[in-house]
């Protein structure tokens, strides 16, 4: 069986890919630096570019799992957040995943494959003063639903690893910006100290790669499955919780005074 996983170089990626190698796939990691795990094959490729991914994918004619792993964050107000940083956080974190899908969908067509799309408890909880993050793992999701129906149809499976907080270097590459702080009453910073902190005490990417092989192994792969026990009850609150409790409880959690 063949993996193919984005950003497997560190954090989940690597978790995650040496996880399926011990579980007897053999992994292909497609990120810009090589995945350090003996075993993995990587191959260089900035997925944001289109031309690198189609080259990449005529090198992988067999694929039975695709993991779009890869992603970063933003944080700072929506209202200064520029359009160049807006356009990167969807580059990266849906629009290169949607271009390597569609590259991977033949060989997937071929053996009846998986797609796990990792996601985000952000998806359900808009995070204040992380909104276009939140926004590209929600968009995500919706994209994870529609797939699953459209591909059904091939034997392509679809579904997607919703993940809360994570220790990873994830936080340590945020791209911060501070600007308006002052303006809002520090509740920037605050926000971000929060996110920050949160993450630091966060789940071990080891246990997001256990979650991500059950998945794969599961005889019917779930649309959505979310990892860690906390995050699971936060989910199941915000579908019988009103909309506007959610959003009053996320922002007294991330914006405290």
């Amino acid at each position: 069986m063949v993996a193919v996983i984005t950003g497997a170089s560190r954090g989940i990626g690597k978790a995650a890919a040496e996880a399926l190698l011990r579980n007897g796939y053999r992994v292909v990691s497609l990120s810009r630096t090589s995945c350090p795990i003996a075993g993995v094959e990587s191959m260089a490729c900035d997925i944001t570019d289109p031309a690198q991914v189609q080259t990449v994918f005529q090198k992988i004619p067999e694929i039975d799992l695709l993991v779009n792993n890869a992603g970063f964050g933003i944080s700072g107000a929506t209202e200064y957040t520029s359009p160049a940083d807006m356009h990167r956080q969807f580059e990266l974190n849906l629009f290169a995943a949607v271009h390597v899908t569609q590259c991977a969908l033949p060989a997937l067509k071929k053996s009846h494959g998986r797609v796990i799309n990792i996601s985000s408890a952000a998806a359900v909880f808009p995070i204040p003063f992380q909104a276009f993050y939140s926004a590209s793992k929600a968009a995500m999701e919706t994209l994870t639903g529609a797939w699953r129906s459209e591909l059904a149809a091939f034997g392509v499976s679809v579904g997607a690893l919703r993940l809360g907080d994570v220790k990873t270097g994830f936080t340590a590459a945020r791209q911060k910006t501070a600007k308006g702080d002052d303006e809002y009453g520090g509740r920037i910073s605050r926000s971000v100290a929060v996110m920050e902190r949160d993450e630091q005490n966060g789940m071990a990417p080891e246990q997001i790669a256990k979650a991500l092989v059950r998945a794969a192994k599961r005889r019917r792969l779930p649309l959505v499955t979310t990892v860690g026990a906390k995050y699971k009850i936060f989910c199941a609150l915000a579908k019988v919780l009103p909309a506007g409790a959610v959003n009053r409880i996320v922002r007294m959690m991330y914006i405290p005074k």
